[in-house]
């Protein structure tokens, strides 16, 4: 075996970065709902998450397989290949985390290394079979499943408990919402923190320090772990903002419902292999939550342009990592050239951050226009179908007529007797 050359670091470290990213930008899917519904306080919450992802990084190995070995062929891929994937990668996750949008870090990983690979070797380097199966198919299944299981399992709930106390009902319900935000935490700790160690596993295969169809060693497992962990510590707060009340607003009912779908999709697809987005899974849970309520809206606009920056992850991860290897082509000076871009891009990405700061101090905080937008037609037609929660009348459509002024009060006159 050889050993690891300072190319080979710098594709480790950088895969760290992004493993970094992926724990602050996806740290909404797990503390998002519970931070927004008053369950945890923002910080507790994300110390939580943490520690979760970090024992959930040692649980499985099966999505670092996929990424190792099934979404691209080894043979003919380099440590540059690498590098230029995680820069099309990481980018894609700083410029999403500045606007606030929960796109896929997975996605974005998984479309830098596709774009890399086709700009390196042809699009014979790239198992076409694999990533429809295990990339493509998730990505629409997944937000649709979690989706409509919390839209039932919010019915459910308000069913159940539509006779019972609702103050007594929520302290129940915000407990439920801190374990089943556990288990996603947990659940994310399963299937993203390996994608990275998938990602260190190639590089170490291409560098000729592993064997091909290596596991990742425990080095790799612990680092990616903590790196995730850390990221997630940080807290994502502008995409805990957009999905905790950006969205939908939740009760804990709806919280629980939405946590506990979600985790159910990621934990099942972890176990089979599926390189799944834990964000479209958290995603499509929220919304199936906030129209599972009589009177819940989802803000549509949000959704809208969250589905946009969806599609446009692949592609986009894709020609950046596409430019990024073409330049990394060109020799030592091209592989230095594309870190000074990278290094450059962050701390640009983070002075603009800087001018609206957004922290655990102000995430619950949401714009006047945001709360006023109307009921689409999606959400007007699930709520006119859907049982209001427990303790509410449903209203009748009439017009309101505003009462007419009280008149001047007579003076009061002295009783005679």
């Amino acid at each position: 075996m050889e050993h690891i050359t300072l190319l080979l670091a710098i594709v480790i470290v950088t895969a760290l970065v992004f493993d970094f990213t992926n724990g602050f930008h996806d740290t909404a899917n797990a503390m998002a709902t519970t931070i927004s519904t008053g369950a945890l306080k923002p910080k507790t919450a994300v110390a939580m998450s943490a520690v979760l992802n970090l024992v959930g990084a040692f649980l499985s190995v099966e999505v670092a397989k996929t990424i190792s070995s099934g979404i691209v062929n080894e043979s003919g891929i380099t440590p540059e290949v690498i590098f230029a994937a995680l820069v099309g990668a990481i980018l894609w996750n700083l410029m999403t985390w500045l606007i606030g949008l929960p796109s896929s870090s997975s996605h974005a990983l998984m479309g830098g290394l596709v774009g890399a690979t086709i700009a390196s070797v042809g699009i014979s380097g790239v198992n076409g079979g694999t990533v429809v199966t295990k990339v493509l198919i998730p990505a629409i299944a997944a937000p649709l499943v979690a989706g409509v299981a919390a839209y039932l399992a919010s019915r459910l709930t308000y069913r159940i408990g539509r006779n019972a106390d609702p103050k007594a009902t929520a302290k129940g319900y915000r407990a439920g919402q801190i374990a089943s935000a556990g288990l996603v935490s947990l659940a994310h700790g399963t299937n993203d923190a390996q994608k990275t160690m998938g990602i260190i596993t190639l590089a170490l295969i291409a560098g000729g320090v592993l064997s091909p169809g290596s596991n990742p060693p425990t080095w790799v497992i612990l680092s990616a772990g903590l790196a995730i962990a850390m990221g997630t510590y940080l807290g994502g707060w502008r995409i805990i903002r957009t999905m905790g009340k950006g969205l939908t607003d939740l009760q804990p009912q709806q919280g629980f419902a939405a946590q506990t779908s979600a985790a159910s999709v990621i934990l099942a697809s972890s176990n089979i292999g599926f390189s799944l987005s834990t964000t479209h899974s958290c995603s499509g849970a929220v919304m199936g939550a906030g129209l599972g309520r009589k009177g819940g809206v989802v803000r549509w606009s949000t959704a809208t342009r969250m589905f946009v920056a969806w599609g446009l992850t692949l592609p986009a991860a894709g020609l950046v990592a596409a430019g990024s290897e073409f330049v990394t082509k060109q020799g030592d000076w091209g592989v230095a050239a594309v870190a000074a871009f990278l290094i450059a891009a962050c701390v640009a990405i983070w002075v603009v951050s800087r001018r609206q700061v957004i922290d655990h101090t102000n995430v619950n905080d949401v714009e006047a226009d945001a709360d006023a937008e109307p009921a689409g037609v999606v959400t007007a037609a699930i709520a006119a179908v859907t049982p209001p929660p427990a303790g509410t009348l449903a209203q009748p459509f009439t017009t309101s007529i505003p009462a007419p002024a009280p008149a001047d009060p007579e003076p009061t006159r002295p009783a005679t007797v």
